[in-house]
């Protein structure tokens, strides 16, 4: 039985849009749900049996060898055993994903606005970016002036100049030193001095627009990605400029991953119908949204194909958006959207499976829409799989989602996010389940670090979270998921991902911190806005991610017992408690700042100030490992039940100053009791330890249902 919004939906949305017939689609769709449902929850009741047993072996091994250890998770089968080595060999997949290396945006997709910026940040201005990010630091001895400072543009230009000589070099002079540039047997620069020069590489200018003698744009390309410098003599900066270039525009976002998970609320019908209704807006290039700026409404629209000419002169087009993934839900919840013959709940994810694929389908046949896949494929992330039997599980569903809607064999290709400890250890049967269909795999430090305390819960108190991230294991994580990876033949197919930048304002520390991606081999990093994945496409012209990947395959592989060896609290140097405090004081100030939001006012993903005011991208993911971190400390005794209400409440007012100024917020402090935000963050910490894996899904979700339903 389906949701009567659900069906008007799929009916009158998107059915007519396809060649398919109501009644067929809807009798596949219940034979999907009947076959689908009771695997699902078979695989979660393992997940279930498996952390009881690690539990009860914790607590009669309080102490064990790493040997043992190992030898007991063989046991149970959590640990699998070795398999010979294979090639994946999935095929049509689009060369943003198989060949080029570049940054990745992921965005809630509930959120129209953001899904359009996320779309069209394909291309971005770096000088809008260097201009208004913290990279180019001011000079305390100058102020900015108001409107556009000239001496911050001048810095802003002489960066961009070097970035020039460094991605795409002159023969014989610096991109600073030129005067003109033009078309003739490739491209030629004049210098001021009035000599003439042309590029190291005559290969890299591909293109341009206008006049030969004086164009309008000029096309270069590196390591796959292109850049233009847009020449306009009339324009504010190229008016000032000696060649007139008026702004340099790189390829940045090649890929981007529209979230219908973590960072997106979706608790009932209304909200999904919205998130599939953008998914529908974006594949039929039909999705816009209104905004306020200055005063005036603005409509945000998809951007299109650009147009350039080749250095012959023949038309070129590339293109204007960003290749697109569908992040769907993982196995965990269930959906109003549906239920099945037992009048239970249907599990999300096999609703967004058919919904995303079905939608996919009228991309895939139109020549109008929003042109994702030139290779026929249809793209879709999975989050929150716990080992290969999951996977396989999953690659059934899409074997079956592509026989309905009649699509050839491995159309729905797979991205498996490595976030949990059991796919982590056997992330090579991971892949060999998914080997004709799988595109993606990528590290996250946070889920990752949640499923890492969740697991070894038992086995003792874990460290606080920075210094978690400077334990054995993680090195193991991160070095195994491109070592092991690369080992399967993933270059040349499929993406290998790290994760999220956090922190969307200090762009300067990302400058710094982040080139260490591409370094590491991974041909793609998340990135949380526009700005963020124009500055750091800069690190893939500065690395060459093909010779990183290369470098890997030489060195010694991290093993397995590094990855396992659990990171616990040092119990010869414990924590003091104004460590403790502290820590305790950063966890649930972040859960408060993130969950009120959340519950009260439906934000999935929100930049959350943290108890120094650096805004934080907080999402399910960041709330999971706080939440798991503080009921670790309960219950091996670095803290008291008091003691974290008693901080709650402290924080709870610091979160309410930082939201003063928003008019739709309602202070938890006023009434900790009738505070809807602050109950649930309640039920995050305390009853932790009966959530599923840690996952906060259950909790949110309730507690989001509770507060719309008393909403008049």
């Amino acid at each position: 039985m389906f949701h009567p919004e659900f069906t008007r939906f799929i009916n009158d949305e998107i059915l007519p849009l396809t060649s398919f017939d109501a009644t067929t689609f809807w009798q596949g769709f219940e034979n999907l749900v009947s076959e689908f449902s009771g695997g699902t929850r078979a695989l979660l009741a393992h997940r279930l049996e498996l952390q009881a047993k690690i539990n009860g072996w914790h607590e009669a091994n309080p102490s064990f060898s790493q040997a043992d250890y190992e030898q007991f998770f063989h046991s149970i089968d959590y640990l699998l055993s070795p398999i010979n080595d294979f090639s994946i060999s999935t095929e049509n997949v689009d060369s943003e994903i198989a060949t080029l290396a570049g940054p990745q945006l992921v965005v809630p997709l509930k959120n129209a606005r953001f899904a359009l910026n996320a779309a069209n940040a394909r291309w971005g201005s770096l000088y809008d970016a260097l201009y208004g990010s913290d990279v180019i630091a001011d000079d305390p001895a100058h102020p900015r002036k108001p409107g556009y400072d000239p001496v911050r543009g001048e810095k802003v230009i002489a960066h961009a100049r070097a970035f020039l000589d460094s991605a795409v070099p002159l023969e014989s002079a610096s991109h600073a030193d030129a005067a003109s540039y033009r078309v003739g047997d490739g491209l030629i620069v004049e210098l001021a001095d009035g000599h003439q020069t042309r590029l190291r590489d005559a290969t890299q200018f591909v293109g341009y627009l206008g006049d030969t003698e004086a164009p309008s744009s000029i096309l270069f390309k590196h390591h796959g990605l292109h850049i233009e410098c847009v020449i306009d003599r009339d324009g504010n900066i190229g008016r000032d400029d000696m060649a007139g270039i008026n702004d340099i525009n790189l390829e940045a976002a090649l890929t981007t991953i529209m979230d219908c998970e973590d960072s997106v609320a979706a608790v009932d019908a209304e909200d999904k119908i919205d998130v599939y209704r953008n998914w529908l807006g974006l594949m039929t290039n039909t999705l816009s949204a209104n905004f306020v700026k200055g005063g005036t409404t603005l409509t945000r629209r998809l951007d299109k194909n650009r147009e350039f000419l080749d250095p012959a002169g023949k038309p070129m087009i590339l293109r204007g958006r960003s290749l697109l993934f569908n992040r769907n839900v993982g196995l965990l919840m269930t959906s109003e959207l549906a239920h099945d013959n037992t009048g239970q709940q249907v599990p999300e994810h096999i609703i967004d499976a058919l919904v995303t694929a079905l939608v996919g389908t009228i991309d895939l046949r139109s020549n109008t829409g929003y042109g994702n896949s030139r290779t026929g494929s249809i793209y879709i992330v999975k989050p929150k799989l716990h080992g290969p039997a999951e996977v396989a599980f999953t690659c059934q569903l899409f074997t079956r989602i592509e026989t309905l809607l009649s699509l050839p064999p491995n159309t729905i290709k797979l991205g498996i996010m490595d976030e949990e400890r059991r796919t982590s250890a056997n992330l090579k049967h991971c892949i060999f389940e998914a080997r004709e269909r799988l595109v993606f795999i990528n590290t996250g430090f946070l889920d990752r670090t949640g499923d890492e305390i969740y697991t070894s819960m038992n086995a003792g108190a874990f460290p606080p979270k920075s210094e978690i991230k400077d334990r054995e294991w993680i090195r193991a994580y991160e070095n195994r998921n491109v070592e092991i990876g690369l080992a399967c033949g993933l270059q040349g197919r499929a993406q290998i991902g790290k994760g999220m930048w956090a922190m969307p304002d200090e762009m300067a520390a990302m400058m710094t911190a982040k080139i260490v991606h591409p370094q590491s081999g991974a041909s793609t990093a998340w990135v949380p806005s526009p700005t963020a994945a124009v500055l750091h496409a800069m690190h893939y012209h500065a690395v060459d991610v093909k010779a990183a990947q290369e470098s890997v395959r030489l060195r010694t592989p991290s093993t397995l017992s590094a990855l396992l060896t659990i990171p616990l609290l040092d119990q010869e140097s414990p924590l003091d408690e104004e460590s403790i405090a502290r820590e305790l004081e950063n966890n649930i100030q972040g859960i408060l700042g993130y969950v009120v939001r959340w519950i009260e006012h439906g934000i999935g993903c929100s930049k959350v100030p943290d108890i120094q005011n650096i805004g934080l991208m907080e999402d399910r993911a960041t709330l999971r490992i706080s939440s798991v971190h503080i009921s670790n400390w309960l219950k091996h005794g670095l803290c008291s039940v008091e003691q974290v209400i008693a901080i709650m409440q402290r924080m709870a007012k610091v979160v309410d100053a930082q939201n003063a100024s928003d008019p739709l917020y309602k202070p938890m402090a006023s009434d900790f009791e009738k505070s809807a935000g602050f109950a649930a963050a309640k039920a995050l910490i305390f009853e932790n330890p009966a959530l599923p894996n840690g996952y906060t899904e259950p909790v949110l979700h309730s507690h989001r249902i509770m507060f719309k339903a008393l909403q008049p």
